[in-house]
């Protein structure tokens, strides 16, 4: 790279915040409408990204628009390669000199939030893994929903079962460690071509992550989660959250619960047995529907899809917790109305999992994710009301754990339009009557525009120019057009704006004082807007961890009836 004095003040900016990042991640540079890429990984992403490598002042880079932003991260990541976002942290037009801007997120293939990067019926598993001498503490994490589970494994061959169930999609060790092992080779089952990531080992000093869980979850011990005497599983753990919130710059309020588990709490399958049984993947690669998943599967929420999944690679050992499931799906395989009726309340449950969690964490959350949840909670009511006819102890104890959320659904209902649109920052999500502020924004910017209107009728007849137009830029706000057939009959007061091939723009003092009133006003009205979404969002994630309690709930029972379809099938 170039020495940093000899640099632009904005090439500088990036130089400082690349500095603070890993080799291997790739920063993406807000610039306007467009995140820019310079020196070494405008080289190494663009082919990946399928861009136009240049050059500007010796300096190479690229570009790609904010709108397709997702799908870009996407081909980064698919390289093996992380994504750091800097954005512009405050409003160009207002900044006095350079625009301020800093990393608002590290993206890895383990901290993924965006559905549309993520598999609906898979877990996307962050795996905190730390080696000791004769065992090894496991911690895993699915960001995307706030699953967060220790425990810990014995020797390499009891690591290796683990991993091939969890199949994790990046996995965080000591950094020593790491080098270590990739000079003197790995232990069977781990493989160097892993996606690993090295952490700072001080990062799993015990104590520390300890401490760091306890003021997460604001407790004095851990021992109420099942840690007693886990050492190495309380040190992943606690690496494993410093990494997340390091990479969200944020604290994951969405992880609101941690549970421990043992390996010998489900029946060892190791990756081998998991193919030749064809449980998830199929020994033929075409044959993609022969799997016992795609067999068993009907399941109607992505919540319930990843739980089922997650019992075909974990079978249960303990004949009680078999004998409960067995006798709910007998109950519901008998009351074929109560299954029905059930499955049809599901139909309209989305993801509230990585819903709630998105709001709670993610950049990109919005009014949608809002609706989505409130229509969701919406049916918890319902399926209450037919679990109350069921037989089954396991289906009676859903029915306590499916918690109904009142207060919320209103505030959501009377708060939210009906067709609500994915930005946050152009309006058009709250409805009329909510907020009488908003509301009379909206009447000066719909007055004002009224005004406009009437305007041009009035300009047109005084002028004699029966196609003159009033109209609007993003650039040049409200303007008069005229054609130039017609500029002798311009009047004196008309002011010259801007010249073009066919016509002339004008203003006039009357049109922009009129304008600042109707940009003014929409100005507000969407800043406004975008400040109550947020007292929205706080108000919903206030409810997060009784949320993911009630979908948990939600996912078992679609579980339960998708296995009770499947055997009313076969």
């Amino acid at each position: 790279m170039s020495n940093i004095s000899e640099l632009t003040p904005a090439m500088r900016q990036y130089r400082q915040l690349k500095d603070d990042l890993p080799e291997d991640t790739i920063l993406l540079f807000r610039m306007g409408d467009f995140y820019e890429l310079f020196f070494e990984d405008a080289k190494t992403a663009a082919p990946h990204m399928d861009v136009v490598l240049t050059a500007r002042g010796g300096v190479p880079m690229c570009g790609v628009p904010h709108h397709a932003l997702r799908n870009y991260i996407a081909r980064i990541l698919e390289a093996g390669l992380k994504v750091a976002v800097a954005e512009q942290m405050e409003d160009p037009r207002l900044a006095k000199g350079l625009v301020k801007r800093d990393i608002v997120q590290i993206i890895t293939p383990g901290t993924l939030l965006d559905d549309n990067l993520l598999s609906a019926a898979k877990s996307n598993f962050l795996l905190g893994l730390c080696p000791g001498k004769e065992k090894y503490g496991l911690a895993l994490l699915d960001l995307s929903t706030g699953d967060f589970r220790l425990s810990e494994c014995q020797g390499n061959n009891a690591l290796e079962i683990e991993l091939g169930r969890l199949r994790p999609s990046e996995l965080i060790v000591p950094s020593a460690w790491l080098e270590k092992m990739r000079e003197q080779g790995f232990p069977p089952g781990l493989e160097r071509d892993m996606p690993w990531t090295g952490m700072d080992d001080w990062r799993f000093d015990v104590q520390i992550c300890r401490e760091e869980l306890q003021k997460h979850f604001a407790v004095a011990s851990l021992d109420g989660f099942g840690c007693r005497g886990l050492e190495l599983g309380v040190a992943a753990a606690g690496a494993l959250l410093q990494y997340v919130r390091r990479n969200l710059r944020q604290d994951a309020a969405h992880i609101t619960s941690l549970h421990s588990f043992q390996a010998q709490d489900c029946l060892v399958l190791d990756r081998i047995s998991q193919r030749n049984l064809e449980l998830t993947e199929p020994i033929f690669a075409d044959a993609k529907d022969n799997t016992l998943v795609s067999v068993l599967d009907e399941t109607l929420t992505p919540m319930g899809a990843r739980m089922l999944r997650e019992w075909v690679l974990r079978p249960l050992r303990d004949k009680p917790a078999i004998d409960a499931r067995l006798d709910a799906v007998e109950n519901l395989l008998q009351a074929v109305m109560l299954r029905t009726e059930l499955r049809e309340i599901l139909t309209a449950v989305r993801d509230l999992e990585r819903c709630i969690s998105r709001l709670n964490v993610s950049a990109n959350a919005n009014a949608r994710d809002l609706q989505l949840l409130q229509k969701g909670l919406d049916e918890v009511p319902g399926l209450k009301a037919l679990l109350a006819g069921a037989s089954a102890p396991l289906l009676l104890e859903q029915r306590q754990e499916l918690l109904e959320f009142p207060e919320l659904n209103q505030l959501l209902t009377e708060a939210l339009l009906e067709e609500v649109p994915v930005s946050t920052k152009d309006g058009g999500m709250i409805k009329e009557g909510y907020h009488a502020e908003l509301d009379e924004l909206r009447r000066a910017s719909r007055e004002g525009k009224d005004w406009i209107a009437a305007y041009q009728v009035k300009e047109q007849e005084r002028s004699g120019i029966k196609n003159l137009k009033v109209r609007y830029n993003k650039v040049f706000g409200y303007f008069i057009e005229v054609t130039k057939a017609n500029l002798e009959l311009v009047p004196e007061d008309y002011l010259r704006k801007q010249t073009m091939v066919n016509a002339e723009r004008f203003i006039t003092p009357e049109l922009k004082e009129i304008e600042d009133k109707v940009l003014g006003a929409e100005e507000k009205s969407r800043q406004l807007e975008y400040e109550i979404f947020q007292e929205l969002r706080e108000k919903t994630c206030a409810y997060t961890a009784d949320i993911q309690r009630c979908a948990r709930s939600l996912a078992l029972v679609d579980c339960l009836a998708s296995l009770a379809e499947s055997a009313g099938r076969y």
